[in-house]
Order: C-alpha cells, then sequence, then structure tokens
C-alpha cells in the first residue's frame, strides 16, 4: 500500500522534468531559429565568409560551382544556420544548465560548470585555429599542386562538407585536455599512467593528423602539434582541477 501511495508523487516528479526539459529545449531553440531569422537576409555574404579561405587561394578570378538545382541556396542556408547555433550557444548551454542545476550538490556544481564552459571555448578555439591559420595553408597546398592543365573549381557543396570535417576535427582536437581531467576526476586512470603512455599519444596524433587532413606535412603538424600541447595541458590542469572539485567526504 505504501508503494502505491508513493508512485503518484514519483510519477508526478518524472512528468514535471519532462516538461522542464521540454521548455528548456523549446527556449534553446528558440533562441537558434530567431537569431537564424535575423542572420538570413546575409546568409549569402555568411558563406562567401566561410569560403574566403578558399577564393583566397585560387587564381584571381576564379569562381566555385554550384552542380545541383537548389544548392547556391541551400548551402548558405545550412552555414547560416550553423552560425546562428554557435552565436546562440552560450543561451543553450545556460538552459542545459539551469535544467541539471537544481538537482546537484556543491562540489559537483563545481565539476560541471567549468567543464560545459571551458569545452565550448575550446571547441570554438579550434574551429577559429583551423579557419584562420590552416585552411590557407592546406588550399594553397592542393591549388599549387593541381597540374597546369587542371582547372580549379571547387563545388560549394564539396567545400562545405570538407569545411565541416576540418572544423568537427580540430573542435574534438581542442577537447582532449577536458577529456584528461575526466578521465583524472572520474578515478579512471592516474596523471602518472598518462605521463606513461605520452609517448604512444604522440605517434596516435599523427596517425590521426594523417587521415584527417591533406596528405602535407604542414597540415598534419598543425593538427598533431596541438594534439600533443593540449595533452601536457590536460596533464598540468587535471591535479588542480581534482582537488578543487573534491566532495567534503573525499577531502576528509
Amino acid at each position: 500500500m505504501a508503494d502505491d501511495q508513493q508512485m503518484p508523487g514519483a510519477s508526478d516528479t518524472f512528468i514535471s522534468h519532462l516538461v522542464e526539459l521540454r521548455n528548456r529545449i523549446m527556449k534553446a531553440s528558440a533562441a537558434i531559429i530567431v537569431v537564424f531569422l535575423c542572420l538570413m537576409p546575409w546568409a549569402a555574404s555568411i558563406y562567401d565568409a566561410l569560403a574566403q579561405p578558399m577564393m583566397a587561394a585560387l587564381p584571381a578570378g576564379s569562381k566555385m560551382i554550384a552542380t545541383g538545382v537548389i544548392t547556391p541556396f541551400l548551402i548558405p542556408v545550412k552555414v547560416t544556420l550553423l552560425v546562428a547555433f554557435i552565436i546562440a550557444l552560450p543561451w543553450v548551454l545556460y538552459q542545459a544548465w539551469a535544467f541539471v542545476a537544481p538537482g546537484l550538490y556543491a562540489h559537483e556544481k563545481k565539476l560541471i560548470a567549468p567543464l560545459v564552459i571551458s569545452s565550448s571555448l575550446l571547441f570554438v578555439a579550434g574551429v577559429a585555429f583551423c579557419y584562420f591559420l590552416v585552411f590557407g595553408v592546406v588550399f594553397k597546398f592542393v591549388n599549387d599542386f593541381a597540374p597546369a592543365s587542371v582547372s580549379v573549381a571547387p563545388d560549394i557543396d564539396s567545400y562545405f562538407g570538407f569545411v565541416m570535417t576540418m572544423f568537427l576535427a580540430f573542435g574534438l582536437t581542442f577537447e582532449v585536455p577536458i577529456v584528461v581531467i575526466v578521465l583524472v576526476r572520474m578515478g579512471l586512470v592516474s596523471v602518472e599512467k598518462l605521463k606513461e603512455i605520452r609517448p604512444y599519444v604522440i605517434v596516435g596524433a599523427f596517425i590521426i593528423a594523417a587521415v584527417v587532413t591533406p596528405p602535407d606535412i604542414m597540415s598534419q603538424m598543425l593538427l598533431a602539434v596541438p594534439l600533443c600541447l593540449l595533452y601536457e595541458v590536460g596533464l598540468w590542469i587535471a591535479p588542480l582541477f581534482v582537488r578543487v572539485t573534491q566532495a567534503p567526504e573525499e577531502t576528509a
């Protein structure tokens, strides 16, 4: 009988959590949509900004091509939607934080908030590093390597796919310190063990760079070297983070 009396309360709590989650998702989605609609008049200019590294590497007067019927419209819309998501990201993260924060202890809030904020900033930093530095090197190498008998005119759909792949690769690469910190904080592996496997991490970084980037040594170095450096940053910060976010019973 006691279980039957408790069930309605538990069900109400579960439904209230679902309603709260729905409201948070709707608020986050609304922010993205509003920013997207505000940016839509400049969708073509936003795509031009994304294409600028490639256009700078092409011969003067060259342009990209669009082979699909609606591709000249669809690709700028996709790019604008992604930009809108990045602009609205602080509000989206706040909604996620507001949903989970009431159920966290004080030491857990110290653990989650810095990770959410720093991981977002690191991902954006990786995308910016790729756009402002790596693309210039990669596109110049590709176009300089092209035979004189070939007219380089990239398709905007293929270019968009390549750019998104590179953005994702460098964004995830810049998350390495977060991965190291989480592994150490959860007790899955010690800092000393991570230092022991450092040579394997370096080899793995160059293998990943060789797979993801074009086959020139410079672009591979631009991915592998930051990955190794960020791994070292994670090893340095992890012990500090563990001490700051310890629960009272762990400290005792």
